[in-house]
């Protein structure tokens, strides 16, 4: 008799099968020839000869292994300098730091909120946001994507409390009005915690400042985007973080991490801040892919960052053009439901400053052969 687990694995697993929703792993490819436009490694520092060197003279120097939580003997020389360092960037008073980007988004909702609380977020942020606040039982309202008004409307009902955002977002590629939201918090009392994983280090395509304590009450920001490594950290006031690791279970009772990959981050944004090529380049790649789209009659979306989604709206065609496409040697992301609204699958093409136009042309020319004559339910 099978067990009932076992009948239950099969039965969801045949039916994300046939729905075209069954995730699975996919060995990185070795082969040179093909190009990847699928990860988020924006200014391509994953695989600099800068950062390897760097992560080689952070474990010789620091060690491998933090060996334990930050509260026992997990906390050193290299955590702090790199606290340090992004308090720097961002005014804010403190930090600390974590091994990902969905554990401190996770470990901070269900820390700083219970179900006395209400959090105003974003329609469409992180899944890591909303499962954090999930486990807190905080009541969660939701405002409609980007809309000033519509988040205006919420924080007149419900004043003093907090709002929810992220910088870039993650799979539409939009950048939300921070300055706007900040001022709407600022008249209702309320505290804005922003989301800067896909916006932190990259600089915005239209010229504005990057996020700092002025604007903001809590910034989250990750290291495997554009820095190109490992880890996360929260950055808020010096009350804020001093309760944080006080009493986030997950910060207590987790080894921190390693001190080479703390020393990595930190050496990855000195590289960048010595580097303001790297995001030139990006942009121009940013409106090299854009400008060659329009000319091929590709439709995108507003997105003006390196996020550049193309919306097919079918999951098994959206799968198929990625297929298609990775056997003429590109590399996309097929983002289907439940991480994008049903009926909105699509091609996730994300550019980095180490994409060459040559790359950029022929990925260009093969979306056109392949999109023309299908539907595109991109508005």
């Amino acid at each position: 008799m099978a067990h009932p687990l076992t009948e239950k694995i099969t039965q969801q697993l045949t039916q994300q099968q046939a729905s075209g929703l069954l995730r699975q792993r996919k060995m990185v490819g070795t082969d040179p020839a093909n190009v990847d436009f699928s990860h988020n490694d924006y200014l391509g520092l994953a695989s600099s000869t800068e950062l390897a060197q760097a992560l080689y003279q952070g474990a010789l120097t620091y060690g491998v292994g933090s060996k334990a939580s930050p509260l026992v003997s997990g906390y050193g020389a290299a955590h702090q300098m790199l606290e340090q360092k992004l308090c720097d960037i961002t005014d804010h008073q403190a930090c600390m730091l974590f091994c990902s980007g969905f554990s401190a988004n996770s470990a901070l909702m269900k820390t700083l909120f219970d179900r006395t609380d209400v959090v105003i977020a974003d329609k469409l942020v992180h899944a890591s946001i909303i499962d954090g606040l999930v486990d807190s039982g905080a009541k969660l309202v939701r405002y409609l994507h980007n809309d000033i008004d519509s988040a205006a409307r919420l924080l007149a009902k419900h004043p003093n409390n907090v709002l929810i955002t992220e910088s870039v977002f993650s799979m539409d590629g939009d950048i939300a009005p921070i300055n706007a939201l900040s001022a709407l918090c600022q008249q209702h009392n309320s505290w804005l915690i922003v989301d800067d994983a896909h916006g932190f280090g990259v600089v915005d395509p239209r010229g504005s400042a990057a996020i700092t304590a002025k604007q903001v009450d809590i910034q989250i920001v990750t290291f495997g985007k554009a820095l190109g490594c490992q880890g996360a950290a929260i950055l808020a006031s010096q009350d804020v973080i001093d309760f944080l690791v006080a009493n986030t279970r997950h910060y207590i009772y987790s080894t921190a991490l390693s001190p080479a990959n703390a020393y990595l981050a930190y050496a990855a944004i000195e590289l960048i801040e010595k580097s303001p090529q790297l995001q030139t380049q990006l942009n121009d790649n940013i409106s090299l892919f854009r400008a060659l789209a329009s000319q091929a009659g590709v439709k995108l979306t507003a997105s003006q960052t390196a996020i550049q989604p193309i919306i097919i709206g079918d999951n098994t065609l959206t799968m198929t053009v990625a297929d298609s496409l990775a056997q003429k040697g590109f590399k996309v992301g097929a983002i289907r439901s439940p991480t994008v609204p049903v009926g909105s699958a699509r091609l996730r093409i994300t550019l980095n400053a180490k994409h060459t136009s040559a790359q950029i042309h022929q990925l260009v020319a093969q979306l056109a052969l392949l999109l023309i004559d299908q539907p595109n339910e991109n508005p």
